[in-house]
Formats: structure tokens, sequence, C-alpha cells
């Protein structure tokens, strides 16, 4: 899940150029030559990581460090979730952004995109490619990321199809570079093509003829935490929940309105929640009982009328319910069985070293007034005066990640432990020690990624007199 906690990016370069030396002296050769014939790309980024331009002024409002208050990122509510529009569109992926003149920009996509052109790749945009853009391309597919994603995946589909008309290759097929939740986006847009999500779910691979290699960079295959956590509390723009003075980070307002992070809740049989004796709570995430019961229904909040001046209880609650069982509805296609033989090639692509969220603590507060919904590692002590330390909550609430999504999550073992045969039958797993918003520019990580490509250079063959 691509919660956008930037950081700035290592310096990165890539060595493109091969020396040799013969037996009668040094001698430089020319430069190697790209890989040609490559199959095209396309970049699908995740959660945040597509531009918002106001559609009638065409001003930037994400990502803009101050945006104004009456153009905001906040969708309209309703319980017709498809109607729920403002005059937002996006126009590109987000490639690196500058918080303030004085300091630098903090990559995002940038570095990704600088790769595949130094490995012979070069960018096309959708809707000016000509015959002869078939091979040795690469297409970003930036998309209003608040939005239902299966809108984005039926779109990023029709924009396929389209693409092929134009070019005149009706079998031309794509190799796919998906980030967090632009990962869902595309097992969908494979597994059902351009269709809604059936009543009883069943992969038809409708999608699978665009696609040959879909690699998923940490994908949240089972949810994250960490969209309970941004619905709760909001995020801030920088890793660690620092809040920068005079930048308007995301607050719970806004996430409120946003179906597409709902989307990335711990999916049903995933989610883990703790008492305050750290014993296992069954709790159904997807239940807007629940919501109420906990103090996480954001109508609860006393603040909650200002934000929403025009939306009473009543409504705010019928869309909540709409959101959440389309939630419920995409995961339960994305996680339906499916046949052994599939039509297109998974790879999974992630970390598995660092701390990350992967289960709440819920217990009573001091007065025994209200639910406290716990996700850091703060010791606390219990109503009998046992304290219960950072070390025993750190066991409890965090596993192995990328600090956003866990390995578990990515790789689909809840799913596959609970005795479902998960629609995510991959071809190789492939971890490295990397953050979340890093995965794409960690070296190590793009030299598999361009070897799963070929489109590495061979220098022995290419120096070969």
């Amino acid at each position: 899940m691509h919660i956008f906690r930037m950081s700035n990016g290592l310096k990165l370069c890539f060595l493109l150029l091969c020396m040799a030396f013969a037996a009668s002296g040094q001698t430089t050769l020319k430069p190697v030559p790209a890989v040609t014939g490559k199959t095209p790309v396309i970049i699908i980024p995740g959660l945040t990581g597509s531009n918002l331009v106001n559609s009638k002024t065409g001003e930037e409002v994400w990502f803009k460090v101050r945006r104004a208050k009456d153009d905001d990122i906040r969708l309209p509510i309703s319980p017709v979730l498809s109607q729920n529009r403002d005059d937002l569109v996006t126009k590109d992926i987000i490639r690196s952004i500058q918080f303030f003149k004085f300091l630098p920009e903090t990559e995002v996509y940038e570095r990704l995109t600088a790769a595949l052109g130094e490995r012979g790749y070069r960018e096309v945009k959708w809707d000016s490619a000509e015959p002869g853009d078939e091979m040795d391309t690469y297409y970003v597919f930036p998309y209003d990321w608040r939005l239902d994603n299966v809108e984005t995946a039926r779109l990023l589909v029709q924009r396929i199809e389209t693409l092929k008309r134009r070019l005149g290759k009706p079998r031309m097929k794509f190799n796919v570079i998906a980030h967090s939740m632009g990962g869902l986006i595309a097992r969908y847009a494979a597994m059902y093509g351009d269709s809604d999500i059936p009543a009883r779910p069943k992969p038809t691979w409708a999608g699978a003829r665009h696609f040959e290699k879909i690699f998923l960079l940490g994908a949240p295959n089972e949810g994250t935490v960490a969209a309970l956590d941004s619905l709760l509390n909001g995020f801030s723009y920088i890793g660690g929940g620092l809040n920068i003075p005079f930048v308007r980070n995301i607050n719970r307002f806004d996430t409120f309105s946003i179906p597409s992070i709902y989307q990335l809740l711990p999916h049903e049989g995933s989610f883990l929640a703790y008492d305050a004796d750290l014993k296992p709570l069954t709790i159904d995430i997807y239940d807007p009982e629940m919501w109420e019961k906990y103090g996480w229904a954001a109508w609860l909040d006393d603040d909650f009328e200002d934000e929403f001046p025009s939306i009473g209880q009543e409504d705010a609650k019928a869309y909540f319910r709409a959101v959440l069982l389309r939630a419920k509805r995409f995961q339960a296609a994305l996680d339906a069985n499916t046949s052994k033989k599939v039509p297109v090639s998974l790879y999974i692509i992630g970390a598995d070293c660092k701390d990350t969220s992967n289960a709440i603590i819920l217990r009573r507060d001091k007065d025994d007034a209200r639910w406290e919904t716990q996700f850091k590692a703060d010791g606390y002590t219990r109503a009998n005066g046992e304290k219960v330390t950072e070390d025993q909550l750190r066991r409890v609430l965090f596993a192995l990640g990328d600090s956003v999504v866990t390995k578990r999550s990515l790789a689909g073992e809840s799913l596959t432990a609970s005795g479902r045969r998960t629609a995510l039958p991959v071809v190789e797993e492939f971890f490295r020690c990397e953050s979340h918003n890093k995965l794409a520019t960690n070296p190590e990580i793009q030299a598999k990624l361009f070897s799963l490509l070929g489109a590495d250079i061979d220098t022995k063959v290419a120096n070969k007199p």
C-alpha cells in the first residue's frame, strides 16, 4: 500500500558502460547497446502516487504543499459510490516532489522511469502512440487513487484495448510494474478484465490476454493495518507520522471519503486484534456496528458536523455501509479460488526485514469510559496493576515487512494457511531489506526486475568480437 510517507531517496546510478583490458594495453570498449525488442511496460503507482488537477482551473491540488481549503482531495459522500465525483482529474504519476524551494526534491517514481530509459525503453503517451511503439516502450498509468479500485482496473483494461487498436496490434501484451495498491488494480484487471465484481466471484482471467508478466512490488494482497490507522488518524507525507508545519496532511475526514483506502483494510480472516491481556479478539472489521462500538466511526468525532456541515449522521452511515460492503466484495473477488493453471505470470517483490504493523490492541482507557485503539508499542499498566512492556507489545503488534505491508500480506500467507486456495499463483518471490516507498528504486530489486523483464545487458555477448 502506498501510504504517502516520503523520504529523501538514495543516490542511485546504473553502470551501462563496459570496459575491457586487452593484453597489449588498456582499451575502452564502446557503450553496450541495450537489448532491443523488449515487451512494453506499464507502470502502475500506488495510493497517492498520481497527481490530481482541478479540471476547470488547471491548478494542481495533489501533490501541493499548500492546498486551498475550497479545493480539497475530499470526495463527495453518498451511498451511490459511482456518483461521488468532484472536478479533480489526474494527468501523470508523481515522479518527484519538492516540499519547499530551499529543500531538495524527494524522489517518488523518477528513478524507476530513469532506469527504464537507461535500459533502452522510451516513454510513450497513451493517446499519441503510433505503429512501431509496440516494443522497447513504457507507459505510465496515472489514476485517481481515491476512487474504487474496480473502476480503476476497468479503466486500465479499456485504455489497453484502445491502445492496441490504435497500434493495430490486437495480440500485443504488456509487462506490468505495479507498486503497492497498483498491484491490486493489476490483479483485478487480469482476473476479471473490464467487468464489475460478479455476484459470486470466480476469476475468468478475461484480462490476462493483455499481460505477460505482472510484478507486484509491496502489494497488500491481504490488506494492511496501516489502512485502519489512516482511517482513524489520517496520515502525513513523511514517515514516522511527522507533521510538517504549514503543510496540510490528510486527516481522518479526508480518508473517510476515499473508497480505495477501505479496500486496503485487512481481508476477512487476516485481521488480528488483541485485548489488554494480549488475548486474541474476534472482530468483523466490515461490520459497521464494530466501528461504532469501538469509537472508530467518523461521525462520532466532535468535529464531524463542522467538517461535513451538509451531511447528517444517517447519510454518513449509509455511505459508510456502502463503502465497507464494496471493499469486502472487492477483496473477496481477489481472494476467490482459481484454477492452478493461470494465463499470466505473477511475481511478488518486497521486503521482509522491517517492523510493520500487523495487529492492534483494544483496551479501555483509565476511566473505563471508552475504547482505545493502539497501533504503537507503548507500554501500559493493566487494571490489576500489571505492566505490559514495549517488548511484549512489539511481538504482538508487528511482523516483518517493508514498514507498510507485511510479508504475510504480500505473499498471501494467511489465506493459504486457512485452507483456501488463494488466487495468488506466484511464479517467483524475491525479498530484500527495503522500505515500502523505495522498493522500486532499490538497486538489487531493480537488477532482479530487469533480469526478469529480459532487459539486462549481456556484456559477454555484446563484447564478443
